[in-house]
C-alpha cells in the first residue's frame, strides 16, 4: 500500500492574549500531517513546544525524516521506534489512527478495542494576569464547572486565586503554576487553596527539581506535567504526585497516550488529560484518552478566534465525541 505523506505549517490567532509563567502568545502555530492514499486521507495535528526544545523546523525535520518509510507501509509500533516522544510522533500518529478509520471504516476506538466515547466535561482555562482581571475572567466565566488557572509564583497567586472564588463560588478550580512555585509557596497556598475550591494543584515544581514533593503533606493533591511524558517517566513520579496530565504532543500520540493511561491507573495515578493550545483535530484523539478522566483539559479550540471546520461541538464545556469527517 503507497502513501504519500505531506507536512504544512497554520497559524491559528487567539481571542486575545494567552499568559502562562514562562510567556504569553497571541496566535497558535500547529503542524499538520497528511497520510494520502486509497481514496482516502488521515490527519493529524501537533503543536511544537519550546520547553521541550521543539521548533516548527525541528519537528517539520523529524517528520519529513520518517515520511520516506511512512509512505512505505511503516505502521504505529515501527513509528515508537523511528522517533522519540514529542510534537512530531504525535501528529503522525494520529495521523495514521485516522487513516486506519477512515480506510476501514471503523472509528478509532473501535481500532483501540475501546467502547464509544461519551462526552467529556473540560476545565475552561485562564491565562495568568493581574488578580483584577482574571477576577473578571472568572465572574464572566462563572456558570463553567470547573476554571483551571495559571499561576506564576510572583507573590499574587493567592490573591488571584481569592478573587477567582469570589466571582464564581460555585466553579471548582484547578490551578497550574507551570513550573513557577519553590516547595515554601506550596506549604504556604495549597491549605489556603483548599477553602477556595481548588481541588488539583498542577506542576507547582520545576521538573527535574521536584524531589521536595516527596513526603509533602497533601492538603490539595499534586498533578505531574512537565514531569511526566511516557509511560517510561512513570516510576520516577512515585511518592511526588497523585496524579498525571496526560498530553499526546507529550507522549508523542495517541497509541503512547493510551499505554501510559492504563499502566499509570495500574500503578495507583489519577489520570488527567490536557493539551497544547490547538484545534479540534489537536483535542479530538485526545476524547479517546479521556474517558474516566478525573481533570479533562481539552479547552484548546474555545481559545481559538476561530476553529477549523468540522469542528468538535462545545455545548458549554460538554465536548462531544469527534465526528468522523474531523478525525478517526
Amino acid at each position: 500500500m503507497y502513501r504519500s505523506v505531506s507536512v504544512r505549517r497554520e497559524k491559528w490567532p487567539l481571542q486575545g492574549v494567552f499568559r502562562i509563567s514562562r510567556g504569553a502568545r497571541t496566535e497558535s502555530e500547529v503542524i499538520v500531517v497528511e497520510i494520502a492514499g486509497d481514496d482516502v486521507d488521515g490527519l493529524g495535528e501537533c503543536f511544537p513546544y519550546a520547553r521541550y526544545g521543539e521548533t516548527l523546523d525541528s519537528v517539520t525535520a523529524q517528520i519529513e525524516s520518517v515520511a520516506g518509510e511512512i509512505a512505505n507501509g511503516m505502521d504505529r509500533e515501527g513509528l515508537l521506534s523511528a522517533l522519540p516522544p514529542g510534537a512530531a510522533r504525535n501528529a503522525i500518529d494520529c495521523a495514521l489512527w485516522d487513516f486506519e478509520a477512515k480506510k476501514t471504516g471503523k472509528r478509532a476506538w473501535e481500532l483501540a478495542g475501546l467502547p464509544e466515547p461519551k462526552p467529556v466535561t473540560t476545565v475552561y482555562t485562564l491565562g495568568v494576569d493581574e488578580p483584577e482581571v482574571m477576577g473578571q475572567k472568572a465572574k464572566a466565566n462563572a456558570s463553567r464547572p470547573v476554571l483551571k488557572l495559571k499561576m506564576t509564583g510572583d507573590g499574587k497567586d493567592l490573591e488571584r486565586v481569592a478573587l477567582i472564588h469570589e466571582n464564581a463560588p460555585d466553579t471548582k478550580l484547578v490551578v497550574d503554576a507551570n513550573e513557577g512555585w519553590t516547595v515554601a509557596q506550596y506549604e504556604e497556598y495549597a491549605p489556603q487553596f483548599a477553602k477556595l475550591g481548588v481541588t488539583m494543584i498542577e506542576q507547582p515544581l520545576p521538573a527535574g527539581k521536584d524531589e521536595g514533593l516527596k513526603g509533602l503533606d497533601r492538603v490539595v493533591p499534586v498533578c505531574a506535567d512537565e514531569s511526566c511524558h511516557d509511560s517510561e517517566t512513570l516510576d520516577d513520579l512515585v511518592g511526588k504526585y497523585d496524579m498525571i496530565n496526560i498530553k499526546l504532543d507529550k507522549t508523542g500520540g495517541l497509541t503512547e497516550a493510551l499505554r501510559l493511561r492504563d499502566r499509570a491507573l495500574s500503578m495507583g495515578f489519577e489520570v488527567m488529560v490536557g493539551c497544547m493550545v490547538g484545534t479540534s483535530l489537536a483535542m479530538a484523539p485526545g476524547i479517546v484518552v479521556a474517558q474516566g478522566a478525573k481533570v479533562v483539559d481539552l479547552d484548546g479550540p474555545l481559545l481559538l478566534a476561530k476553529d477549523r471546520e468540522p469542528g468538535l461541538v462545545y455545548e458549554g464545556s460538554l465536548v462531544q465525541p469527534p465526528d468522523f469527517r474531523l478525525w478517526g
